[in-house]
């Protein structure tokens, strides 16, 4: 079961890399808040047909989904609008950092003590960061900032999956939260973007794409995926979306980094791993009882 949630999530990570693509297109038009509302709105609908019949959702499930719908009205929110001002790689790899932040997160919520090498990890993270945001200048890209902080709440996200969601049906859950998400987003993107800018081709095919695969199948599958892999070793594989990101941004809306920035790329993924070294061989999830 544990070979098998690791390369589900190996899968999520390339379905999400990908998926920038999309960002990258709804960036061209525009629009981030109507895109995230549409988007998410759409794969809850999807979903639904796939919750059990029997299931029924309690109190303590509802509060969790409204946690984690508001986080991640947030986390995609801050994504979204950063991409306006950044490019895809960057914000494919800003968002990786998620998996340094969340040994901290667990930390300040739940006592669990960081390792020094988490302390290694943020330190090469930032020189990485600094790297690819500013091309070795001292001038930082206010979409990068943005992807920063967000990567902030993509712990946050990240760890209240791990530590909450796997208490509930997956399916429920996630579009329980997708569709708080959706909601929040689609609510704000009324008061600050008008609707029309939704009609393009282009920008309908981006909302599918994303609305099926990468909300739709893939954070389902890390709802899933997460109720067996441990939140250490699951950051590392769904860090390789950064990865992805990159390849899809080179060629599906070539986009291109130099070389410093490269080397910045290539730090952040080398801190990512690092910081999730401490836990390789530590952790073991044992499969659920039928």
């Amino acid at each position: 079961m544990r070979l098998k949630a690791d390369i589900t999530l190996f899968v999520v990570a390339i379905i999400w890399g990908t998926a920038f693509i999309t960002q990258g297109v709804a960036a061209k038009y525009n629009v981030a808040y109507l895109f995230n509302g549409v988007s998410f709105i759409l794969a809850a609908l999807i979903l639904i047909p796939f919750i059990p019949r029997s299931h029924k959702v309690n109190k303590e499930q509802l509060k969790w989904m409204l946690i984690a719908g508001m986080i991640l009205f947030v986390a995609t929110a801050l994504q979204q609008v950063g991409i306006y001002y950044t490019k895809v790689a960057n914000a494919g790899f800003l968002t990786s950092l998620y998996a340094v932040f969340t040994p901290f997160l667990l930390w300040i919520g739940f006592r669990e003590q960081p390792h020094c090498i988490d302390l290694i990890a943020v330190s090469l993270a930032g020189v990485g960061a600094f790297l690819l945001s500013t091309a070795g200048t001292f001038h930082i890209q206010p979409g990068d900032g943005l992807e920063l902080t967000g990567a902030i709440f993509w712990g946050l996200h990240f760890v209240v999956l791990g530590k909450f969601a796997s208490r509930f049906e997956p399916i429920s859950f996630a579009a329980g939260h997708f569709f708080i998400c959706g909601l929040l987003n689609f609510l704000v993107g009324l008061r600050m973007e008008n609707l029309g800018l939704l009609a393009p081709l282009p920008l309908l095919g981006a909302i599918l794409y994303r609305a099926t695969l990468s909300i739709g199948v893939g954070y389902t599958l890390q709802v899933w995926g997460l109720r067996h892999t441990p939140p250490t070793d699951a950051a590392l594989i769904l860090g390789l979306e950064a990865v992805f990101a990159v390849i899809a941004g080179w060629i599906g809306l070539n986009q291109t980094l130099l070389p410093i920035q490269i080397l910045g790329c290539i730090i952040i993924f080398i801190a990512v791993m690092i910081s999730q070294l401490k836990g390789w061989g530590k952790y073991s999830v044992e499969p659920e009882s039928a």
